[in-house]
């Protein structure tokens, strides 16, 4: 993950070539990312979704894995928006391109998520009990129930992101 010291920036998630992939918190130990002894791992698993984001079973709970493209990610509570640099010049061009990706935004279909607190961002490769400091992003969000939209847009010619926007339902 970079840190980047400018006031207002945000943390990355970086990741080794797969899906990033964002965990319950209290399923995080069930997660044995590409460990294992099964003929499919955890990570084959995230990497057969299909799509911008998708889910998959994580213990009594369900996961969301980020697909499609192994970009940096942040994301901005604010705005409920998981943002995945795919290219841009700069971290203040790509942030300040959100706006303009949100209104030209193509959403695939919505997915229903059931989140029963907090969930933690990272490479899907990982397990989940042996996440360091410098390689996942804790993201709290309040129990219930989620609408989970993605999208790719390319505001610009410069700047190309994907978007996985959470809309928690009352």
């Amino acid at each position: 993950m970079t840190r980047y010291a400018d006031p207002g920036a945000v943390e990355w998630v970086e990741s080794g070539g797969g899906p990033l992939i964002v965990v319950p918190e209290v399923v995080l130990s069930s997660w044995s990312g590409a460990d294992g002894d099964e003929s499919e791992t955890d990570y084959d698993r995230a990497c057969g979704v299909d799509g911008y984001a998708g889910l998959v079973a994580v213990g009594q709970s369900l996961a969301l894995v980020l697909g499609d493209d192994p970009a940096s990610t942040s994301f901005l509570p604010e705005r409920g928006l998981f943002v995945r640099w795919c290219a841009a010049e700069s971290e203040e061009e790509l942030l300040g391109s959100v706006d303009a990706a949100l209104a030209e935004a193509a959403w695939e279909p919505q997915q229903l998520w059931d989140v029963p607190g907090p969930v933690v961002l990272f490479d899907s490769a990982w397990p989940g009990d042996e996440l360091e400091p410098e390689n996942h992003l804790r993201v709290d969000l309040e129990p219930g129930r989620y609408s989970v939209r993605a999208t790719y847009v390319e505001p610009n010619p410069e700047t190309w992101l994907s978007l996985v926007q959470l809309r928690r339902l009352p």
